[in-house]
């Protein structure tokens, strides 16, 4: 791969929507496509043109969407056939691509082939799921095919008491895994593929991806677990045969158009494992998400009363690192800070009480000047926070209710599962998109199906487009720099090198392509810090968070949350 090996997709700046939650246009509370068509010239006006959508297909709604009931038809909630071939030639008149989500690990229980396949053993949909029979403990009791966790509920298997067989399923209940060893079922897999690509949209983010394979030999796990189901991802992650199955279905349907994939690998895949979805080579996938970079506020621990919620910068830095450097020439990688499963970056890594503008100018600066495809989630753009809930029954997300239930029977106190939640909980990225300081932030005329965060009134689109100095605008600059400006090149294909990696609160790397070097230097906290960079010299500031910020690299003085771009000689 050439450094200017060019693609529209490498180009591009993407912008994930959460149809849900973005914008409702008839009132019933739930947003909807043709709320997303009525926002596509204030997306336009961002600059982002490439749009990943969140499933739109029919669906029950048992995991907003991501339990796919009829993949050839949209969910009632979000509108028509006929209002998504509206939104898509309106997004192609203002050159916006659309990317749909992808679901391929699961159905829902509703899916006609999963009606037909509890019917009996010998049904000819029985194979397109994973079954298995019970097993007999010492007590002589029946129990689970094995000890295996699901991600969402205790067991990944549930039994179906028509045929006295176990199916099972890593998400919830109702998303009985598909089977990918059943040719005829990946057939049908891909012919929907193909039937969403020949209607005009631009390529998939694929759900789950790393999950299409199993351990087959179903035996229990032999990991330490803290109940009678333990959690070894490894028994359905990221297996050899998911290889194959990828490229087939790039063999028999992706690799025939001008199109973008992106794979939901999760955290356990390391540099090696993405190459292999990823790579130049690889003929599977364009790029994988990983997750090692959300987490570094160890967010997952909130459940102990020491807990700090400090960023860990230099862990966060080596993770950066690590895919810049390590997939550089060989592959190409997406950048974001979360998605529609991940808190608000606002509220992991920077500070909405008292520098709201700052940090979250300097959190997209970090972002947006590193090498990569650069995918906002809606909201990211005006520095939207988490839920701020403080009642249980406000939240909605289905893994979220049954880890409040768990804890609560576990016997922890209720403000410390409030806090944990309030950190952790999915609806963090899900509550509206707040677009102006009216009743339900804008985003409703009816009930919203969740409650709109409080802080709307001061955190809000219109707010931000009416302040030249927003975090909005900020973005704004951020993406014309990637796309138009005269250092697109080195900004999109430059490499990428870490400075001063053990400074515990500076984050500072250069981008190089050719005679162009830009060096970008952000203080990820709020007390002043200091970077000495004697070896350079600033020939320029490109752009700052802050009106007067110095030249001087020598021993430069970084304000809270300081954040600025500079050309070297």
């Amino acid at each position: 791969m050439t450094k200017l090996d060019r693609k529209w997709w490498k180009e591009a700046v993407g912008y994930q929507i959460y149809p849900k939650s973005f914008c409702d246009s008839n009132g019933d509370g739930i947003g909807d496509i043709n709320g997303i068509t009525s926002k596509l010239d204030y997306l336009n006006e961002l600059g982002v043109n490439l749009l990943w959508l969140c499933p739109i297909y029919k669906s029950p709604m048992d995991d907003n969407g991501y339990d796919v009931s009829d993949y050839y038809d949209i969910a009632k909630e979000f509108g028509t056939m006929e209002d998504f071939k509206t939104l898509l030639s309106e997004a192609k008149k203002r050159e916006i691509k659309i990317v749909m989500d992808l679901v391929l690990n699961h159905t829902s229980d509703e899916h006609p082939w999963f009606i037909e396949a509890r019917q009996s053993t010998d049904n000819p949909y029985r194979d397109y799921y994973i079954w298995q029979k019970g097993k007999i403990n010492e007590a002589g009791e029946e129990i689970e095919p094995t000890n295996w966790a699901s991600f969402f509920t205790p067991s990944c298997w549930e039994k179906d008491e028509q045929t006295g067989e176990y199916f099972m399923h890593i998400f919830s209940k109702k998303m009985p895994d598909l089977n990918w060893a059943n040719e005829n079922m990946r057939k049908k897999l891909f012919e929907m593929v193909k039937w969403w690509l020949d209607l005009g949209i631009d390529g998939f983010r694929v759900d789950a991806v790393a999950h299409i394979d199993r351990d087959f030999t179903f035996t229990d796990s032999t990991l330490k677990g803290n109940g009678k189901y333990v959690e070894d991802w490894s028994k359905f992650s990221n297996l050899p045969k998911v290889h194959d199955y990828l490229k087939e279905l790039n063999r028999e349907v992706l690799s025939k158009y001008d199109i973008f994939t992106v794979g939901e690998v999760g955290g356990g895949a390391d540099v090696l494992e993405a190459l292999k979805y990823a790579g130049e080579d690889s003929n599977e996938l364009n790029m994988v998400f990983t997750f090692d970079h959300c987490w570094l506020n160890s967010g997952f621990d909130s459940l102990d009363e020491k807990w700090n919620g400090n960023t860990d910068l230099v862990e966060l830095k080596k993770v950066f690192k690590k895919w810049q450097t390590g997939l550089y020439s060989k592959a190409w990688n997406p950048l974001y800070w979360l998605n529609h499963d991940h808190p608000r970056v606002m509220s992991q890594y920077g500070d909405p009480t008292h520098y709201h503008k700052e940090s979250g100018k300097m959190l997209a600066t970090s972002l947006l000047m590193m090498w990569g495809t650069p995918f906002l989630y809606n909201g990211e753009e005006i520095g939207m926070t988490n839920a701020n809930y403080t009642n249980f029954e406000d939240y909605r997300d289905v893994s979220t209710i049954e880890k409040i239930n768990r804890l609560l029977q576990d016997g922890y106190p209720e403000d410390l599962i409030r806090r944990y939640i309030g950190v952790t909980s999915r609806d963090n990225a899900r509550t509206p998109m707040q677009w102006n300081s009216s009743e339900n932030a804008g985003f409703t005329s009816g009930e919203p199906w969740i409650k709109v965060n409080s802080n709307y009134a001061t955190i809000n689109v219109e707010a931000q487009l009416n302040d030249e100095d927003s975090i909005f605008n900020h973005y704004k600059k951020l993406i014309h720099l990637r796309r138009h400006s005269e250092y697109k090149d080195v900004i999109v294909y430059g490499d990428y090198e870490l400075l001063s990696e053990n400074h515990p609160n500076v984050y500072a790397y250069t981008r190089t392509l050719d005679h162009q070097k830009l060096l970008i230097v952000s203080n990820f906290f709020a007390k002043p810090a200091i970077a000495c960079l004697k070896q350079l010299r600033a020939k320029q500031i490109i752009l700052s968070n802050y009106e007067d910020s110095s030249l001087s690299l020598d021993c430069l003085m970084l304000r809270p949350f300081e954040s600025i771009v500079f050309e070297l000689e």
